[in-house]
């Protein structure tokens, strides 16, 4: 397993170097993607409570969020690989005591946690067709609520439905190869 770095780019844990895992499906959200995402989240999310990071990889985005002052963070990732290097960096960061990482699929995740989240962070592999079906699973969850916001980074040659379940798509984002999508239930602001 080779291992390269990158750096978390605000707030408390600024500029400290994290593990990423190559030779995994994991690709890392990039700092401009990173960057985009928090930008967007700053005005359009109220509530930073409590965080969903699912397809977690190396913990980037949810690391990030914590890094920027979110409650607790919840990582979701399936690889044994992915979830260590996860650990690893929460601890470098010193965010460790406000995280849990689950080493579950997605889809199990889904189905097994508990609570609402006021921010759900998905950032999937690119190759995952099946995408629709796990978002769509996430909309009928009791994880996201009518304050949740919802953010899918995902290819820009894979087009994203408007609507999955009760979540509509409030708007989208290019950056490069990566499409930032935000989803809020229908009726929410």
């Amino acid at each position: 397993m080779l291992l390269m770095s990158m750096r978390i780019i605000a707030g408390s844990a600024k500029g400290v170097p994290i593990k990423v895992s190559k030779g995994t499906p994991t690709r890392p959200a990039t700092e401009l993607v990173r960057g985009a995402i928090f930008s967007i989240l700053t005005s359009s999310a109220n509530d930073w409570s409590r965080v969903l990071d699912l397809f977690s990889g190396s913990g980037s985005l949810g690391i990030e969020a914590l890094s920027r002052g979110a409650g607790s963070v919840d990582f979701v990732d399936q690889e044994p690989r992915c979830c260590a290097i996860i650990k690893e960096n929460l601890e470098k960061t010193k965010l460790i005591c406000q995280s849990k990482v689950y080493c579950i699929p997605v889809r199990r995740a889904i189905a097994s946690l508990k609570g609402s989240y006021n921010i759900v962070l998905m950032d999937p592999p690119y190759k995952d067709t099946a995408i629709g079906t796990t978002i769509e699973q996430l909309a009928e969850s009791s994880l996201v609520n009518t304050d949740t916001t919802v953010v899918i980074t995902h290819s820009t040659r894979f087009k994203l439905e408007p609507h999955y379940g009760t979540l509509k798509m409030k708007r989208e984002y290019r950056h490069g190869d990566s499409t930032i999508a935000i989803y809020k239930k229908e009726g929410s602001s």
